[in-house]
């Protein structure tokens, strides 16, 4: 990082970096501080469960609209405000009497991060150049995989000195930091768009719609690879809801084991995250969105047909290791294709078919185990999820030839 706060070109992207990466540390450290502050208060673990359905439903709420607004509006502006909400929003939910009270401010917060998403990708698209994005998605990898391993543990320092409250108020004040460095950077557009309404209605969101449609009809290798890794995060998703119940009864590890199992995948990901940075000026996109994605589900697999702590922790260490490279890879590969005049329309509508498909799948994995039994049920979820891993890279092989017939067909690439 400190080479990049000394490359002119990297500067800002690394200033960039630096406030995503405090947000992200945060918001590991509110997650852990929520779920214990619920289970303290409901003594229910169905009520703590019950946070992760709020966040599908955040996007369900948001997504089929929010893309109008991020294309028309400044992005970095949109980025500032919806951090300065989510830091007042997370502020005021320890003075949350009720479980529905929390309920309803973890709602608002999930929407306000649910456009934050899209908004930031747009905002990313415009101020990397495209021969840097890949590091610097890279780079950015390697910064979310600190915040997983560094939240949680700061998480418990604090717990141990204080109450979740005080992580609480931790991300307040990193989301409020996050808006402070968005604020240094660059606007990149003078002013509003003209195409913003005075007001939104329906028929511009209907209109918006049609032309994420249009779009996809007309890039449907495109989008086909940008739906399949969605796919495939659905059933990452619907898999990992049945881990506890899978390292319980098929495993049979303590809660101890358990843990470890966990930091297990935890050095996985800082593992692949520097790997990755280390070496993805030699890797195509191709290469990192199709055979991540592989090995990810590769590693899903190896877990799935373990029946010891042994083969789950391989399995564990596969798919958090190549995690980094699929999720580089996709970045790079949606800023590369989608055009950023339409990006946050797209990926705010597919991210709202994600979500739905999340909800869907997660309770028909979870009814399924509750009939049959765990191991069976995750086995034949992550050989769906290895058949669509394939089918990525396959397309995504597809459109490289793709993107290649039509530069060379340009006069003068030839």
């Amino acid at each position: 990082m400190k080479k990049l706060w000394n490359d002119k070109e990297w500067r800002e992207p690394a200033v960039l970096l630096t406030g995503i990466g405090i947000a992200n540390f945060g918001a590991w450290v509110y997650l852990i501080a929520l779920n214990l502050t619920v289970l303290d208060m409901t003594g229910s673990a169905l009520a703590v469960a019950g946070l992760y359905i709020v966040k599908p439903a955040a996007t369900l709420l948001t997504n089929f609209w929010s893309g109008s607004v991020i294309d028309r509006a400044n992005q970095r502006n949109l980025m500032i405000t919806l951090d300065v909400v989510r830091a007042a929003l997370i502020a005021c939910l320890p003075f949350a009497s009720t479980l529905w009270l929390i309920y309803v401010f973890v709602l608002l917060i999930n929407m306000a991060g649910s456009m934050f998403e899209p908004a930031s990708m747009s905002y990313i698209t415009k101020l990397i150049p495209e021969k840097n994005r890949q590091r610097f998605n890279a780079f950015r990898s390697l910064i979310d995989s600190g915040a997983f391993l560094v939240g949680p543990a700061v998480a418990g320092v604090l717990f141990m000195m204080g109450t979740p409250v005080t992580a609480i108020y931790l991300n307040a004040l990193a989301l409020v930091f996050s808006a402070l460095v968005l604020s240094s950077m660059p606007k990149l557009e003078n002013e509003v768009s003209t195409e913003f309404p005075e007001r939104m209605s329906w028929e511009i969101i209907r209109a918006d719609w049609r032309v994420v449609i249009a779009f996809s009809k007309n890039h449907v290798l495109i989008m086909t690879v940008f739906f399949l890794f969605s796919c495939l995060m659905v059933m990452a998703t619907a898999i990992d809801s049945q881990e506890a119940t899978f390292s319980k009864r098929v495993l049979g590890l303590t809660d101890g084991e358990y843990g470890f199992l966990v930091s297990v995948a935890g050095s996985g990901i800082i593992v692949g995250a520097i790997v990755n940075t280390v070496f993805t000026k030699r890797l195509s996109v191709t290469a990192l969105i199709g055979g991540g994605s592989v090995m990810v589900s590769a590693g899903y697999l190896i877990y799935a047909f373990s029946n010891s702590f042994m083969g789950a922790a391989i399995g564990f260490f596969i798919l958090a290791f190549s995690l980094a490279f699929a999720n580089t890879g996709f970045h790079t590969f949606t800023q590369n294709n989608i055009p950023v005049e339409v990006m946050g329309r797209i990926v705010s509508v597919y991210g709202l078919i994600e979500a739905l498909l999340i909800i869907v799948t997660t309770a028909i994995i979870g009814v399924a185990s509750e009939i049959v039994t765990v191991q069976p049920v995750v086995i034949a979820s992550t050989a769906v999820m290895f058949g669509i891993s394939l089918l990525l890279l396959w397309q995504s092989l597809k459109a490289r030839e793709e993107k290649s017939g039509k530069q060379a067909a340009v006069p003068g690439n030839s």
